[in-house]
């Protein structure tokens, strides 16, 4: 049996994985997957590449392209959600702020440095116009750090996965004042570079068995409600987030890599370019 370590956030969009755990479907090639939920997201995942503590990751597109230019070890292997990501930005439910303009030069609560959420505030100030040297950060590690950041003023605004953050919302902890998608394929599968060269067939073997429930996923009977159970969510906004997920099995083209790296220069996220053929592996 061959151990795997493979990280992720435990939101929605990995339930695939964990269904393929249940059921099996690795023990039957020889694999032992062994997942890890990652609630501080992006910046921890890049961490653990380097460090070796995961072998895989699953793990948002701006982040780790962030982190691969700036010299992690790790190559792309596939696209695992083509849709964007919706980033909600949210405030606290009491805050006076009403709009994105109140937001200006306002403090954002950030997992961590590196991360989606502070990545994603460089995308909306540059969207709205904003000086992106003014932005300021306040690193909350979880959605739970950033809770008690806005509620106790500690930061202004918080952009967090819309659908999971929604039951703050209803509960009237936080308020969503605008949506704001990534420009690029949300999550990609990721392998440190040490364990791909020794084990690309296992690699390999993984992604069909993935791939194999994510192209059916949606039509599992009765999926919304085992995530509305599962996610603590409203089975009405589980409906609507299958019909926006549109899961991949395709690994990232070299039109696409290049678009979102140019995205990613032109807001400053990255300073230089990584190679096409050094960052994506075909399998």
């Amino acid at each position: 049996m061959k151990t795997v370590k493979i990280a992720g956030v435990p939101e929605h969009f990995n339930l695939p994985w964990h269904l393929c755990i249940e059921n099996g479907e690795f023990e039957e090639e020889n694999i032992d997957l062994q997942w890890t939920n990652v609630p501080e997201g992006t910046g921890k995942m890049c961490q653990m590449l380097r460090d070796g503590e995961t072998d895989l990751a699953v793990i948002l597109t701006e982040g780790i392209l962030k982190d691969i230019a700036a010299g992690n070890p790790s190559k792309i292997v596939q696209v695992y959600v083509q849709s964007p990501l919706i980033w909600g930005i949210h405030v606290d439910a009491k805050s006076d702020f009403q709009t994105l303009k109140d937001l200006k030069n306002k403090k954002a609560a950030i997992s961590r440095i590196g991360s989606g959420s502070q990545l994603m505030a460089y995308v909306n100030a540059n969207e709205q116009g904003w000086e992106m040297d003014d932005l300021e950060f306040e690193i909350v590690n979880t959605i739970d750090g950033a809770v008690d950041a806005l509620t106790n003023k500690k930061a202004d605004y918080f952009m967090w996965e819309r659908f999971m953050t929604k039951p703050l919302v209803d509960k009237g902890v936080f308020r969503r004042i605008e949506d704001c998608p990534t420009p690029w394929p949300s999550f990609i599968i990721v392998v440190r570079d040490e364990f791909l060269k020794k084990n690309a067939k296992t690699v390999e073997t993984i992604l069909k068995i993935i791939n194999k429930t994510t192209v059916d996923f949606k039509e599992i009977p009765e999926i919304d409600k085992k995530l509305s159970k599962l996610f603590n969510q409203k089975e009405e906004d589980i409906k609507e987030w299958l019909k926006l997920t549109q899961w991949s099995q395709k690994n990232l083209t070299e039109k696409s890599f290049n678009k979102i790296q140019n995205q990613l220069f032109d807001l400053g996220i990255i300073d230089k370019k990584s190679i096409f053929v050094e960052t994506v592996k075909a399998l």
